[in-house]
């Protein structure tokens, strides 16, 4: 299993390669939407096929997984989560909620920051343990 990688045209490239185009184009939206969040760094990580995002004070906020037909985004603190816009799925998971993205329909972007936002604020509150 390789490591971790900051996020680079070539590691995306490689994490992207055996996928078809139009996931590719997704999810690299998708990416550089998350990496221009002020204080998240993203890294691709090959063993999980994914690009994870963390914060300092947050910990693990996302993770944005792409696969044959869909692109998936992870927030580690999903259920703690406002959802106005019923973005996220996975009420069947202790911690975890998740989004799924298909090639064609629109990009929920506002939406996407707003919980990001809300998840990086929620890590960085008190009492709360930062992931590792």
């Amino acid at each position: 299993m390789q490591g971790p990688e900051r996020i680079t045209m070539d590691g995306l490239d490689r994490l992207l390669a055996p996928l078809p185009e139009a996931i590719g184009e997704l999810c690299r939206s998708v990416v550089s939407l998350l990496a221009a969040t002020p204080g998240l760094d993203g890294s691709v990580k090959f063993g999980w096929r994914s690009v994870n995002f963390r914060h300092g004070r947050a910990g693990l906020v996302c993770a944005v997984f792409p696969y044959e037909d869909r692109v998936a985004v992870y927030f580690e603190r999903g259920r703690m989560l406002e959802d106005p816009e019923g973005l996220l799925q996975g009420e069947h998971l202790k911690k975890g909620r998740f989004m799924r993205l298909y090639p064609g329909a629109p990009l929920p972007e506002a939406g996407i920051a707003m919980l990001v936002a809300e998840a990086i604020a929620l890590g960085s509150g008190p009492g709360l343990r930062k992931s590792r």
